[in-house]
Parts: structure tokens; sequence; C-alpha cells
């Protein structure tokens, strides 16, 4: 990676880029004549709304059966009534690998769900959403950290799921504040990018003790079964044609650093969008996603042989996924101040080149730092970020009191939402230092002591949510 800091350079190389940064964002990207979709389905400004906290009570004829056979991932018919309109026949299933089993071991019922309108008859859909998810908060005692995420995603102009609180009853009775999000299947791809769209992947290890190359993105062979975990995580209908377009540019994208030029990234990869996918991705400290040891938790778009990555799934980003580990490290100074140039150990970051090799093109890493510089400026030091952060807290805060199955308690939801805005700020404070060159932004950097770190104040992690909050 390259570690120099570069302002003085990037002043100059990258006034032009500005302007064709605000036209993408003004007229939506443009790719091998591409463009953002301008659909605005209805379905956006009713459950989506997220100025409000909606309801949906779930009627199912027998729900404690239905939760005793949480470990399987068949559909259940339900009937559904989303802020008192009724819609029959829909499926529901519980979600989640890892939050299943735990919640199921700690003898708790609070799972999150799928609930896919036209399961079980064909053509039914919520006013043109196919499928969501209920995000129940797992280790996330702020019930802020997938929302917010994915409000930086958006704000970065990120291809992103809508999402919006909801008070979930189950038959009639108050069963809890979850997050319901909208899931990235047809109804997604087509309002972002149009009817003509391209495929979607949500990659996936079967066991995380595999060595999983096809997750992390490296090139293996042209034998498509060489990629099961790429290809039967498909969330629309593929064909051949659409598994050779990938597999010849994960060839591309991993010959870049030996074989090829610089030049032929473009040809594989939409640059653009995946570094701005990736300075949030940073700023999280998601060690549970792409950058992190199990390299999952992404979407991967592919259009026209390029392909980019786009969000899911962050309620164990901000440092906590490694206090559900058998050797949790609670360490915030460590996490507060993640480098910035090398966002994963060198074991880690060799074997992920969707980052590592797009950012071994210097106009690309100038790139990753001028729009890094803008998203602390505009999203946090502005104060957006806290605004946003309360207003939503505060919007939830009675749901959140009433929870009927929530992981915490009341006291410890304020805690968390204090801690999850504190871990933020500073974490934004020691972005800013690493990109002017006072905070190490490399791990080599850090272990030869170059710079300061930022000091995170009486930052608690585990106050953001850890597994043990399950036996409380």
């Amino acid at each position: 990676m390259l570690h120099s800091k570069r302002f003085e350079i990037a002043s100059i190389v990258l006034v032009s880029l500005v302007g064709i940064a605000l036209v993408a964002l003004a007229f939506g990207w443009s790719r091998l004549g591409i463009t953002t979709s301008t659909s605005n389905p209805e379905y956006l400004s009713r459950l989506f709304d997220d100025s409000k906290v909606h309801t949906i009570d779930i009627t199912v004829d027998n729900w404690d059966s239905f939760l005793r056979e949480a470990t399987e991932d068949e559909y259940t018919i339900c009937s559904l009534t989303i802020d008192g309109e009724p819609f029959e026949g829909a499926g529901i299933r519980i979600k989640g690998n890892n939050s299943r089993a735990l919640v199921t071991e700690y003898g708790l019922d609070r799972y999150s769900f799928k609930i896919e309108f036209d399961h079980f008859k064909d053509g039914i859909s919520y006013y043109g959403l196919d499928k969501l998810s209920l995000d129940a908060s797992f280790q996330d005692n702020s019930y802020l950290k997938n929302y917010m995420s994915y409000d930086m995603m958006k704000f970065m102009g990120i291809p992103t799921p809508a999402c919006s609180y909801v008070q979930v009853l189950v038959n009639g009775q108050p069963w809890g504040l979850y997050l319901a999000v909208e899931e990235t299947e047809e109804a997604f791809l087509d309002r972002h990018f149009g009817v003509d769209h391209g495929v979607l992947y949500k990659p996936d290890y079967k066991s995380l003790y595999d060595e999983n190359a096809d997750v992390a993105l490296r090139y293996i062979d042209d034998n498509p079964a060489s990629y099961d975990n790429i290809f039967r995580k498909a969330l629309v209908d593929i064909t051949e044609e659409d598994k050779a377009h990938l597999i010849e540019a994960l060839r591309v994208l991993n010959s870049v650093e030996t074989k090829g030029s610089l030049e032929d990234l473009d040809s594989v990869v939409m640059v653009e969008e995946t570094i701005r996918y990736f300075v949030v991705q940073t700023f999280t400290v998601n060690l549970d996603g792409y950058l992190g040891y199990t390299g999952h938790n992404y979407l991967l778009y592919e259009e026209d042989g390029k392909i980019c990555p786009l969000p899911w799934d962050y309620n164990l980003a901000y440092a906590t996924y490694t206090l559900g580990m058998p050797n949790a490290e609670n360490n915030p100074e460590k996490y507060v101040n993640y480098p910035i140039d090398t966002p994963a150990p060198g074991y880690i970051m060799l074997e992920r080149p969707l980052y590592h090799n797009v950012m071994l093109d210097q106009d690309n890493f100038l790139r990753y730092y001028e729009l890094m510089d803008q998203f602390v400026a505009d999203y946090f030091e502005s104060g957006h970020f806290e605004a946003k952060a309360r207003e939503m807290a505060q919007m939830i805060d009675s749901y959140v009191k009433e929870d009927a199955t929530r992981f915490i308690t009341y006291d410890e939801f304020h805690v968390g939402v204090d801690s999850f805005i504190q871990f933020c700020d500073v974490r934004a404070q020691s972005v800013r230092g690493q990109l002017e060159g006072s905070v190490p932004s490399s791990f080599a950097e850090q272990e030869a002591g170059v710079g300061t770190m930022i000091d995170t104040e009486d930052l608690w992690l585990p106050d953001m949510g850890e597994v043990a909050d399950l036996a409380s």
C-alpha cells in the first residue's frame, strides 16, 4: 500500500476530479451508458418513510411452534397488517446465522425475520416491494448502527437499501421495535439501476474454516463451480453468460498487481463507486465485512462485466464484532485509530483484491483520500451526524422503553446511543488526523510510533453491544 501523505500532490491532481464528482452526484452514475434510475416506487413513501415509526402486525397460526423451528430456513405463511393495511398470504422466516444461533443458545426469542410478499403467490407485493427484513438490533444497544451506516452510504451516493423503524406486533400483541430493511432483489435493482439492471450477489461461505477465496473475490480458475459461494448466493436469476462476465472481471482484477496494467482495472471495476463504498466501510471499522476476517456481509453488483460492492449488515460494525469472539478484544484506542491506508492486517489485505488492487493506483488512492476528507467534513464535522443520530434516538425512545423483547435495559439503550455517537466523534477526529499526517494511517506507522493516536477518553466498546448482553 501507499503510506506517504499526498495532499500537496492531491491539490494539483484532484481539482478536475471535483467537477466530475459533482456531475456524478447531480446526474447519477454513468458507466458504459448506464445511469441511475429515477424510479420512485410507492413503498418508499409508505413503509420506508423514516420520519416516523411504522407498525407491522404479523399473524401466524402457531407462533410458538414457528419459533421452536427457528433453525430452519423454510417460510411459514402469514398475514400482515402494515400501518393498518392488510396483506394476505406472505411468507415469513427467521433470519441470520450466528445471531440466530446465539439467540437460540441463550433461550431468547427475539429473532430477526425475512418477509417475502410473493413467496406463496406470484405477483403479490407491498406497493412494488417484493421482500423486506426485520432487523432485531442484535448486539446493537443503540438501535442505530445499521440505520446510520446506511445513512452514511446514501450520503456518499452509494445505492443503499431503504430502511425505517417499525413497531412489530405478533397476533396483535407487542413484540418489539425493529428496523425494516428493503431486501436487495428486483425492486431494489429496478429503482437504483433501471429495469435493464445487471445482477446482484451476496457472497457468503458455507464454512468459515474453508479457504473461501471466491468470497474474498480472488480469481481461482475459469470453472463456475469454483465460485459456488458467489453464484449460489445470486439474488436474481443468472445465466452462464453472467457467470463468465464475473469470472473474467475477477481474473483481470487479480492480475493487475502482477500481470496486467492498472488501466485494465477500469474495464472490470466501477472504480468511483467502489472507492466511495470503501470510504464508509473503512470509517465504520466493520470487521465483519469484506475487509474483516470473514470477508463477507457485502453485496456485489455486476453489469456488463464491471463490478462494485454495495452495503449490507452493520450491526457488528464500529469494532463490536470482536466482542462476540472467544478472545474478545476491547481496545477503544486501537479501533478508533484503525488505519485508513491499510484497513486490515497485511495477511487479510493481500487477500482482498477489490480494495488492495484498486488502491495500488495512485490516482485511485488520492481519490479515496479526497472523498474521505469530504465525508468527514460534510457528514461529521458539520454536525450532521450527531444531529441525525440524536433525532432518530429521540424518535424511537418511547418504543425502546416499551420494547417487549429487547436484549438490554432502557438505561443501557441510552448509554448505547451516547457510546455510539462518542465512537463516531473520536473516529472522525482520528481519520482527520490520519488524512493530515498527525495520526498514523497504516499499521506500519502505528508499529513504528509515528504520530499520536487520538485519545478515546472514557469510551467503552461493550456499551455499544456485546454477546454478554444476551445473558442479562
